[in-house]
């Protein structure tokens, strides 16, 4: 059997040593465009930045040591320019020499990747405008910045490339600012959630021009304007275009292979493609959302290396299945990690699915220890059912553990409720005895159970201020006094009992506190004494963060909040 694989990176490479596992016998080549078979693309950004100092590092294989240990023949620097499925062959192209020939195949695996997103805007094309995808592009953004020493940089883009980018270029001393037509970073995440990473880049003196389209691009002064629509261009020395990828697939589409979702390769859960005999992997293909069951684009290393290996698996004979991508994901920013895995709320909806959700801000370990970090936690869950459907995480500590405990969950189908079940490890220095996993199914539970009733940050604008119902705060004075939402009374919790006499029982009473959990005890007092009580889901300290990122955003005079 001959296998003819196109691209290297995450698939290509994986699927080629799998099927050299599975196949002592197989013939198996392997054309990747670069100068690279498989190489590390989410340490790029760090080696700009100087945290990866020795550029091999970035290569996890090279063409001889992959040969030494798989006896894969690795061309770098050729090009496939056609596929010819009736006469199982491909047009290649060496790009160091110039010389065409056809390579016949048994078996044929497409990992072409994507490629950077490039806008049809004037300017393209400028020797200061760089995009991030390859080694090479690495190379050429360093040389850039070792050779001519640029004091600032404009990134177009939110995306996981851009802040690390951004991360890594703030730490060489150079002035960043990210331009970003919808108004937040990092489309994974919840608007309200994307506020903390917001803060934190803001922390860090990257400037955030959210809300803005970019025009084009022109020369002037040595450097780079960035043309704004409505709005004074931003000049730079260098400008780098991360609006995100493309699927790879103008060789697919030749080739007549069905096309899906932005021109992807749609693939059947064994990842073969509409052509008998060929398979694709990787950021190319269309998948399958695992939560939604919807048709997607997820241009990640985890689902790719997954793919590749059951490819692999079924061109040897096999009947390896993909059950679909959830988006498992995480980042660096800064000193902050973020995290999301499944749908966020604004998604949920979009596929129509009727959800609900928690948001809390549990410790990373326990408090009396030292060392701690408040985290923020929205999990989303869909209403009546209680089905788990996705989960986000900004903090510094213990993220990354939570997350990939809320994936796995999701993964196996458990319940939000069924949360608060899990027998997870605890010691002091790492987790506390009930782990913020553990209290996510402790909210969804008292959510089914009527025990908790909510109300959203959606709800705030909505919420009557005629005196027709209770608004309530039971933080202490002085947290008060440093902020609270305008038409709130300040009962602290402890001091709520001595004043029910006070309180109308006939008007619903709509409480918060810092975190929630203050709030909450307050309205199980409340709801004991006849009450009707709703707890507000994330507590102050979430609304004053989001509030205060949209306001900076909208640059509004007016907050909605009373700050001393």
């Amino acid at each position: 059997m001959k296998v003819v694989i196109v691209g290297g990176v995450a698939g290509g490479a994986t699927a080629a040593a799998r099927i050299r596992r599975l196949d002592e016998q197989a013939e198996i080549v392997v054309f990747e465009r670069s100068g690279f078979i498989s190489y590390a693309n989410c340490g790029l950004p760090y080696y700009i930045g100087g945290v990866i100092e020795d550029p091999e590092e970035l290569t996890l294989q090279t063409p001889e040591s992959f040969f030494s240990r798989f006896r894969v023949a690795m061309r770098v620097c050729h090009e496939v320019t056609a596929i010819h499925p009736d006469r199982k062959v491909v047009s290649v192209t060496n790009l160091e020499t110039g010389e065409e020939f056809e390579e016949s195949y048994d078996k044929l695996l497409l990992s072409p990747g994507a490629k950077p997103t490039q806008p049809r805007i004037p300017g393209v094309g400028l020797s200061k405008l760089f995009t991030l995808r390859t080694v090479e592009d690495t190379f050429r953004i360093k040389e850039y910045i070792d050779q001519n020493h640029p004091k600032s940089a404009v990134l177009a883009g939110g995306g996981f490339i851009s802040l690390e980018l951004a991360e890594n270029l703030r730490e060489l001393g150079m002035e960043v600012t990210i331009v970003q037509r919808p108004k937040q970073l990092m489309n994974p995440f919840d608007p309200d959630m994307a506020s903390f990473i917001h803060s934190e880049m803001r922390r860090h003196g990257v400037k955030l021009a959210l809300g803005h389209t970019v025009e084009g691009f022109a020369e002037k002064d040595g450097g780079v304007d960035v043309l704004l629509k409505d709005e004074a261009p931003l000049h730079a020395d260098m400008v780098v275009l991360a609006i995100g990828v493309s699927p790879d697939t103008g060789l697919a589409k030749d080739a007549g292979l069905e096309l899906g979702v932005k021109g992807s390769i749609v693939v059947n859960d064994r990842m073969e493609t509409s052509v008998p005999d060929i398979y694709a992997v990787g950021d190319a293909v269309q998948v399958k959302h695992f939560v939604t069951g919807q048709d997607a684009l997820i241009s990640l290393a985890g689902p790719a290396n997954k793919q590749g290996r059951i490819a692999a698996d079924n061109i040897c004979g096999g009947d390896s299945r993909y059950t679909g991508s959830q988006g498992s994901s995480v980042i660096k920013v800064f000193d902050m990690t973020a995290a999301v895995t499944g749908v966020n709320e604004t998604n949920a909806k979009k596929s129509g699915l009727d959800v609900d959700t928690v948001i809390l801000s549990p410790m990373s370990h326990a408090g009396y220890y030292p060392g701690g970090r408040v985290m923020t936690m929205k999990v989303v869950f869909e209403k009546e059912t209680y089905r788990l459907l996705g989960a986000q995480i900004v903090g510094y500590e213990g993220v990354d553990k939570r997350i990939d405990v809320l994936a796995t969950a999701i993964r196996v189908g458990l319940k939000a409720t069924e949360l608060k079940d899990l027998d997870l490890a605890y010691a002091p220095p790492y987790s506390s005895a009930k782990d913020p996993v553990n209290m996510v199914g402790f909210m969804v539970e008292n959510i089914a159970s009527g025990v908790l009733k909510q109300w959203h940050l959606a709800d705030a604008d909505k919420l009557p201020r005629d005196g027709s119902v209770t608004l309530l705060d039971t933080r202490t004075a002085g947290e008060f006094a440093h902020g609270h939402i305008d038409s709130f009374t300040n009962i602290p919790v402890d001091e709520l009992r001595e004043w029910l006499g006070e309180l109308d029982k006939s008007k619903p009473v709509y409480v918060i506190c810092q975190s929630g959990l203050r709030s909450y005890i307050a309205c199980r007092i409340l709801s004991g004494n006849g009450f009707e009580c709703y707890n507000f889901s994330g507590g102050f300290r979430y609304y004053d963060a989001v509030m205060h990122d949209r306001c900076l955003i909208e640059s509004a005079t007016a907050c909605g909040m009373d700050k001393v």
